[in-house]
């Protein structure tokens, strides 16, 4: 029966259909009907165990490649290259694990969101179960502060009051009623249901559980929670396809040059060892490194910044990120109701935002008596249950309902403060708020006479009002002009408390009439003071803000066009429902505003951005959220007000739960992929050179140009520990350096990358072929020379490898910048590549002069002429890149 709507049955009809009364199930039915259902409760996720978390640091292209080269390196006893490349391999492994071990819990979380206990009605009597014993047709009581156990059809309410948020995403509890509504009616506006997970704000209730477990709404969610898979970070699909091509591209090399040498009768020990030099030498081993390092420096600024990363690549995504799925209550909005307009015959005065303690007095004395703005904001803090606080930085907090906290506290601002003035004017009738009779009332007695203010929907306070307060006296009321009046507010989004007074104690009359008519409260979930420029910086770096809420569509409209969100329409659930993907993905590229939205259109929505070729981010904080947060790109989670299980499913947390702080993560985003592109330049810069350099020497040795040594051995550029050696010293320090790059202005003014865009671009692919061709005749003909002159092999080795180790910390500089040059970026901006440079060339020099290094890595002390060589040369490199972004710009 989960497909029953029961929302739109009657009362009778339902408990008909679930076969039981309102004295509830029989024991014994009840235990046929557990056994039968299931217990209560939702399924936990699986959790991930900390070895497959692990075995998935080695799933990548590049790091197969890495593998493949270990075991050839220890077959053929090449010990000291396999301790370097087993430590690069530990080094990328520890650090992406230690990052992702607390970040695959997806559906534990869901299990607290259930009641431990209930109170339910069996066999006429009531008793207290515990919540995973509930099944179908069992009847429950609700009271203020009670977590919905199961998804209820309420039979009996009475001023029932339920925060949905955690489902819809309504930023203010809803009442509830028994009355049916329409099969076709949204869960947002389900007003007969309680859903499991929702919180029971005030009143009492009486509900039949129609749905348990995964049955509920919650439950429906979890399963989609589940089956939901992540899709790869654009990071690591590039990273992917790098991988692969580099992979491919080893693979062939080595192959020809396999086959080449054979052919050229070169011995098959030697041709095998040379192949193996050349495959080490173009692997950029360093890059994993580079980037989870790169990724790691990006958490740690976010961290700084309200963010927190649960998932590495997750940093990468947000620069690349092209549309922002963002929920309004507390993410672009404040989450706290505010008075932002009085409105009275006298006109409308607009009243600051936010809880502070300034601005938005509209005149008057202490006893609010002296205007119609003054005594419309008195009524509204007598007629009124909740409390605030004065903190000690000046701000309120409220407790209470949230549109009465709002009045109290525009009250303050004015000068008007409850106890002060009960002090004077002591309450002598109340009537509470219920949601039948839709307004509140409070009898004061003033030194002039008793007086009633009344608070509540303004068709109803309006219906029973004959006169309207001026500030000339009481005159006539036009109804319809007040009622049109309340409208216009309402369609600027705002929420409409009317406010009404008359002479004497009418608390306990409810048909008073011949009221005087004060004014109305509008009231806002404001934005958040820095959202604005947040938003207008999405949009200047070609991101687009998508509004998706639970909330009614005015008030969408009306946080929308504060926060410049652009949009020329809003659609609501209700017509996104009535769309087709093809209708609904031309909507989502013209329109940017979605309300009353429910879980699965929200859903829904990312699918369809993602197969329309955007790079999707979504906020959210409630259970509703998870599976839109978990299929997105980028998960983003509410770390104030959101969930566990939001935050489960999202790989980043707000801590602030601030949209500005989105913009300020996609600033970090977008200068770890420009400084991840500038190490992965550096690092194939260093690749390409050694295969070509590596690749020249062997063809100069085939034409008798470098002679072989007596044992007629070919002569090898670098043997692979030299070229891991080159790796570890350049690439493993300046290159991590190059992550610590401050952003640059012009990275985040311009468009995000295409989804398909390599991880270089063409200008930098061009760089990367030039300067390693031109690292390749430097290094070959610093090879040349010495092996002319008469020096051994291990000596040239030595030269050749230095001079690479030179020409790279020259041309590191370059490497700091995409499109400027080296002379417009300040030697001192990132000190630890300066100080990393240095150390790594010191290092260099350390190992050329100290014995067991030198018998590790084959590697000889140089004498004061190479040494000139060297220095006269090495600065090449860097001349040739900088004339190349020279021409380029």
């Amino acid at each position: 029966m989960e497909d029953t709507d029961w929302h739109a049955l009657s009362v009778a009809d339902v408990l008909a259909t679930l076969n039981t009364t309102l004295d509830g199930l029989a024991h014994d039915e009840a235990t046929l009907r557990l056994e039968r259902d299931g217990p209560n409760s939702i399924e936990r996720g699986e959790l991930v165990s900390p070895w497959r978390i692990f075995l998935h640091q080695f799933t990548s292209p590049l790091i197969y490649v890495l593998l493949v080269a270990l075991a050839i390196t220890v077959a053929i006893a090449h010990y000291a290259d396999a301790v370097v490349i087993a430590v690069v391999l530990s080094i990328n492994a520890a650090i992406g694990f230690f990052q992702e071990y607390r970040a695959e819990n997806a559906m534990a979380a869901l299990a607290t969101l259930v009641s431990p206990r209930s109170r339910v009605r069996r066999g006429g009597a009531t008793h207290s179960i515990a919540s995973s014993e509930l099944v179908s047709g069992d009847i429950v009581r609700l009271e203020s502060g009670d977590i919905v156990p199961a998804d209820l059809r309420l039979v009996e309410t009475t001023d029932l009051r339920v925060d949905t948020a955690i489902l819809t995403g309504e930023s203010l509890p809803v009442s509830r009623s028994t009355e049916p509504v329409a099969a076709d009616t949204s869960v947002v506006d389900r007003r007969c249901m309680a859903h499991m997970g929702t919180a029971v704000s005030s009143g009492r209730a009486v509900g039949v559980v129609v749905a348990t477990g995964e049955d509920t709404q919650i439950g429906q969610i979890a399963g989609r929670v589940r089956e939901t898979e992540r899709v790869p970070t654009p990071l690591q699909r590039r990273m992917h396809r790098f991988g692969n091509l580099i992979s491919v591209g080893i693979l062939c090399i080595a192959t020809v040059l396999f086959l080449i040498g054979l052919w050229q009768g070169i011995p098959v020990a030697d041709i095998f060892l040379l192949t193996i030099a050349t495959a080490v030498s173009a692997i950029p081993e360093g890059l994993p490194v580079v980037m989870t390092v790169a990724l790691a420096v990006s958490v740690r600024r976010m961290a700084d910044r309200n963010a927190i990363i649960r998932r590495l690549p997750a940093v990468e995504t947000l620069g690349s990120c092209s549309v922002i799925v963002s929920d309004k209550t507390g993410t672009i909005t404040e989450n706290r109701m505010t008075v932002q307009r009085l409105w009275t015959a006298s006109g409308s005065t607009d009243v600051s935002d936010g809880l502070d303690s300034t601005g938005g007095d509209p005149g008057g004395r202490a006893d609010g008596a002296s205007d119609p703005a003054g005594e419309t904001l008195l009524a509204g803090v007598l007629a009124n249950e909740a409390t605030v606080h004065t903190q000690p930085d000046g701000s309120f907090e409220g407790v209470g309902d949230p549109t009465e906290t709002a009045l109290l506290v525009a009250g303050r601002k004015a000068g008007l403060d409850r106890r002060t003035i009960t002090a004077d004017a002591p309450q002598v009738g109340h009537r509470p708020f219920e949601s039948e009779r839709r307004y509140s009332a409070s009898a004061h007695e003033f030194p002039d006479g008793v007086v009633t203010y009344f608070k509540g929907a303004p068709e109803q306070i309006v219906a029973r009002c004959e006169r309207i307060a001026t500030a000339d006296g009481p005159e006539p009321i036009d109804t319809d002009a007040i009622l049109d009046q309340a409208a216009t507010l309402a369609d600027d989004g705002l929420r409409v408390i009317a406010m009404a007074r008359a002479d004497g104690n009418h608390t306990g009359d409810d048909t008073a009439d011949g009221l005087t008519f004060l004014g109305f409260a509008g009231m806002l979930d404001p934005p958040r003071a820095a959202v604005p420029a947040a938003i207008e910086s999405c949009y200047r770096a070609g991101i687009r803000v998508l509004m998706v809420t639970g909330d009614h569509a005015a008030t969408a409209k009306t946080i929308a066009e504060r926060v410049g969100i652009r949009t020329e329409r809003v659609l609501t659930g209700d017509q996104v429902a009535e769309l087709t993907d093809a209708e609904l993905t031309e909507q989502l590229r013209e329109t940017a505003v979605f309300a009353r939205i429910a879980p699965t259109q929200k859903h829904r929505i990312v699918t369809l951005l993602q197969a329309d070729d955007e790079i999707v981010a979504v906020t959210g904080d409630g259970v509703n959220d998870a599976p839109a947060l978990k299929a997105a790109h980028l998960g983003i989670a509410m770390g104030i007000t959101g969930t566990d299980v939001a935050k489960d499913a999202s790989e980043m947390v707000l801590t602030d739960d601030n949209f500005a702080t989105i913009y300020a993560a996609v600033e970090e985003g977008r200068t770890v992929f420009s400084n991840i592109r500038k190490a992965t330049m550096f690092l194939l810069t260093t690749g390409v050179a050694l295969v070509l350099a590596i690749l020249a020497a062997f063809v100069l040795a085939v034409v008798g140009v470098l002679p072989r040594d007596e044992a007629g051995i070919f002569p090898v550029l670098l043997v692979p520990a030299q070229a891991l050696w080159l790796n570890v010293v350049n690439n493993g320090i300046q290159d991590v350096a190059l992550a610590l790059e401050p952003g640059e202005r012009e990275q985040f003014d311009r468009p995000p990358y295409p989804p398909d865009a390599g991880l270089l671009s063409r200008s930098l692919l061009e760089r990367t072929t030039v300067a390693g061709i031109g690292l390749a005749v430097v290094a070959v003909i610093v090879f040349w020379f010495e092996v002319s002159g008469g020096a051994t092999i291990g000596y040239a080795q030595t030269a050749a490898l230095t001079t690479m180790v030179v020409s790279m910390a020259l041309f590191l500089g370059t490497c700091r910048s995409e499109s400027r040059s080296i002379f417009e970026k300040h030697l001192f901006s990132n000190p630890v590549l300066f100080v990393g440079t240095t150390v790594a060339v010191l290092v260099h020099l350390g190992v050329l002069y100290f014995p067991p290094t030198q018998l590790l890595l084959g590697v000889e002390p140089i004498a004061v002429g190479t040494w000139l060589r060297i220095l006269a040369l090495a600065p090449t490199v860097l001349i040739i890149a900088e004339l190349h972004k020279y021409v380029r710009s």
